[in-house]
């Protein structure tokens, strides 16, 4: 299976890089894409780009090398990279209230999403997400841990070591149930009423075809944000129950490997913008050639 596995996810990461890189460079070189929906995608792109790096590559070495070994500073740093990108790594909410303000309120859009107001909450966003990912990792490290220890994941998840530990992990494990409440739960509450809200008000739109393309837009959106949150949730709310090493991999390749492949294809490859800015990218670069 080790083959397989290997080209398996040597594809997904090659996806999620090229697919999140076509977001990122027409954003920044496009200055009709200077706006706050395109500055949260970018954003987004860049967070899943980082995120799948902090894991796939270690992977894929071990996969080509047959080893299954990680040094204890490396496992804490890989659990503290991807704790922080996993969380900072959710603008849905932030792109479902800016999709809320644009349809209900577009008199009002420029005032209320100003370019100050989205710096602010992405600043806030990583701040708050560092702390506490920090908080989590040092919890860890007063954590007296087995010698030589298997870990049955992929990589070191948050959840994953805090269940191999020989000492009492309950202020660990209520601290993961009040962060996955926080930073998961909150933010899918913020999601299903922004896109009430939408629905709602797209009640008004005439156009049969314009009604199809604002819930065909939801739908997708929303069938991302659930495979996020759903499975993230169950991952981490589970911690300290016994639960299957297979299904608990498998979910957190849902939410860690899967999402961020197909967000780009979901939020961005399909909007007209992207694309128009996209052709005007390689057509410059073809003409300096």
């Amino acid at each position: 299976m080790q083959p397989l596995l290997f080209g398996l996810f040597l594809s997904m990461y090659l996806i999620t890089v090229c697919g999140n890189l076509l977001i990122i460079l027409p954003t920044i070189s496009d200055s009709h894409l200077h706006t706050s929906m395109y500055f949260f995608l970018s954003n987004l792109s860049f967070v899943d780009i980082c995120l799948t790096s902090t894991i796939i590559p270690k992977m894929l070495v071990d996969i080509q090398t047959q080893s299954k070994v990680i040094t204890y500073a490396g496992c804490i740093t890989q659990m503290f990279f991807f704790g922080k990108l996993s969380r900072v790594g959710q603008p849905p909410p932030v792109m479902a209230y800016d999709w809320y303000v644009a349809i209900c309120h577009p008199l009002h859009y420029t005032v209320i999403m100003n370019p100050r107001l989205c710096v602010l909450v992405v600043l806030m966003s990583w701040i708050m997400c560092v702390l506490h990912s920090l908080l989590e990792s040092l919890m860890v490290l007063w954590l007296s841990l087995c010698t030589h220890v298997g870990i049955p994941h992929f990589f070191c998840e948050l959840n994953q070591v805090v269940h191999l530990a020989c000492s009492d992990t309950f202020l660990n494990n209520m601290v993961m149930h009040f962060a996955s409440v926080l930073f998961a739960g909150g933010p899918l509450a913020g999601i299903l009423y922004s896109y009430c809200k939408i629905s709602s008000s797209i009640r008004a739109i005439l156009s049969a075809q314009g009604k199809y393309k604002v819930f065909s837009t939801c739908a997708s959106h929303l069938s991302v944000v659930s495979l996020f949150y759903c499975t993230g949730l169950g991952v981490y709310l589970s911690a300290g129950a016994t639960h299957s090493s297979l299904s608990s991999a498998t979910a957190s390749v849902m939410y860690s490997v899967v999402t961020p492949m197909l967000n780009p294809f979901i939020y961005s490859l399909r909007n007209k913008d992207i694309k128009g800015a996209l052709e005007r990218f390689f057509e410059r670069d073809t003409r300096k050639g």
